[in-house]
């Protein structure tokens, strides 16, 4: 059994997603960041960077004690090489997905992470703003740009390049950014969203946390550009 610290933000929904892809059992012990769970000493603990996610996993492999993970990459690679789901076993394939699964925590998460943070602020930080949000624009370029010959980061396969990579570019409304600039990009959320482990990993989140994004389907925003 795994457990899952988690609360419903971009990093979070990452976990859930790649459980729910492998059906592997698992317990959520929710970490109400609304609440600041996340200094609690018993989560301090097992993430001494007071981040969520966090998981341990209670039945390793090679057995012995529990082992403990924290952060959202470190996790995705974690659990994709207990299972052996989800991250290409050749060495080309691996190491694209890798170079995406990196690529994405190192700035398609940082980025607009910090765009909403000024955004959601009570003063005025236009410099700020508008850094970040040229800067989760261009990322968003770039993402756009590796979809455009290509169904998944990785090439042929659905893999944790492309778990990692949706939670952040879902809620790209937030950003102040139109899905229409980047149609390749857009083809591939709809295509991640309609995924069933996507769509069960979004319910638990939308159960424990009704304010909590939900990705809009293209069905829904053709639906609201026609009544605007």
């Amino acid at each position: 059994m795994i457990d899952l610290h988690y609360w419903t933000t971009p990093n979070g929904h990452k976990i859930t997603m790649f459980l729910e892809e492998a059906g592997l059992p698992y317990n959520i012990v929710p970490v109400n960041l609304v609440q600041n769970d996340q200094f609690k000493p018993e989560f301090l603990e097992i993430a001494p960077n007071n981040k969520i996610p966090a998981i341990v996993d209670h039945e390793p492999v090679g057995g012995g004690s529990p082992i403990s993970i924290f952060e959202s990459g470190a996790i995705l690679l974690y659990l994709a090489e207990k299972t052996g789901h989800l991250l290409p076993k050749d060495i080309r394939g691996r190491t694209e997905a890798l170079q995406w699964l990196f690529w994405q925590v190192a700035g398609l998460g940082p980025m607009p992470g910090q765009l909403i943070f000024f955004l959601r602020n009570n003063e005025s930080f236009p410099f700020a703003i508008d850094r970040y949000r040229a800067e989760t624009a261009r990322l968003f370029g770039v993402l756009n740009k590796r979809l455009e010959d290509r169904e998944w980061l990785a090439g042929d396969a659905y893999s944790i390049a492309d778990i990692a990579a949706y939670g952040w570019s879902a809620p790209y409304s937030l950003f102040g950014l139109d899905v229409d600039e980047y149609p390749a990009l857009e083809r591939w959320l709809e295509a991640v969203a309609s995924r069933p482990a996507t769509e069960r990993a979004y319910a638990i989140a939308k159960e424990m946390n009704p304010n909590a994004p939900q990705p809009v389907r293209r069905a829904e925003r053709i639906a609201a550009k026609s009544a605007a």
